[in-house]
């Protein structure tokens, strides 16, 4: 088995066609589908029903697609670590992160003490290119799974309720979900982070929505200054919020795990490394 095997028929599986998968790894046709027969005959099984109309994975080949991706990700991780050994630089980590991690994400680059290279993306792009081995690992919240990934707990994130200042709910110190039954809430579209949606609806039968939040700056004013209604932020994220017309209270339950998505198997030194920053961050 050569990964260059490997390669081809995650591109033939990802483009659906050896077509299209000539081009992106530009090279011929006969190549590509060469390469597929000989992995299929070194593994014993067929990977792919082809037929003039369409290229499909078979159920083996729907099987070996994630491993397959696992063992190119690890290849491209030797080749990186090796690069740096060689250059004599230390290597760099890439890590994909979310908006609102505030000072903890500060404190984990601190601890760290290594090169790192950050990119914000949305939820959907990091589980993507942590699988592709574009990046090292990635932050994610409330996710309990996914696919062809491991997730690592690394702390749990307080939620804050934003309601008007003049409701009678905000003389309280904390607030529950019960509590805040009878008022509206303003949540994100589920499209949007079906995760963060999921978690609040799950926790609040019974749950009235009002109009969705839409960006932080205009769902803050017009819960201050429009009908009764309220919302809910990370508590990280709501260090930053201006508090005029609105209130600010700590929600008792549930609360939010942030993990770190990462390969399967075992982690490299780096990772081990981001593990270690992450267990010596406060709670």
């Amino acid at each position: 088995m050569e990964l260059r095997q490997l390669l081809c028929f995650v591109t033939v599986a990802e483009q659906q066609g050896f077509g299209r998968a000539a081009e992106r790894l530009h090279i011929v046709q006969p190549a590509v589908s060469q390469q597929v027969r000989r992995l299929e005959r070194e593994l014993g099984v067929r990977l792919f029903e082809r037929s003039t109309r369409h290229v499909r994975l078979t159920p083996a080949g729907e099987r070996l697609l994630p491993e397959a991706r696992a063992a190119l990700a690890a290849a491209d991780r030797v080749s990186r670590v090796a690069g740096g050994i060689a250059a004599g630089t230390d290597v760099t980590l890439r890590v994909g992160t979310s908006q609102g991690l505030g000072d903890r994400l500060n404190e984990v680059l601190e601890a760290l003490r290594m090169p790192v290279r950050l990119h914000a993306l949305s939820l959907a792009d990091r589980l993507a290119a942590v699988r592709r081995g574009d990046l090292d690992a990635a932050f994610v919240r409330i996710l309990k799974t996914a696919p062809e990934l491991e997730l690592i707990p690394v702390w749990s994130d307080p939620l804050v309720v934003v309601l008007p200042a003049t409701h009678p709910l905000a003389a309280h110190p904390a607030l529950s979900l019960d509590q805040l039954a009878d008022l509206p809430v303003r949540l994100v579209p589920r499209k949007d982070n079906p995760p963060f949606h999921d978690l609040i609806a799950r926790a609040a039968a019974g749950l009235t929505l009002s109009a969705p939040f839409t960006n932080l700056q205009d769902t803050l004013a017009e819960i201050g200054a429009g009908e009764p209604s309220w919302t809910v932020l990370y508590a990280t994220a709501a260090e930053a919020v201006p508090v005029r017309r609105i209130a600010l209270r700590p929600l008792t339950e549930p609360r939010a795990i942030t993990s770190l998505a990462v390969p399967p198997g075992p982690p490299t030194a780096s990772l081990r490394r981001l593990l270690d920053a992450c267990a010596a961050v406060k709670p």
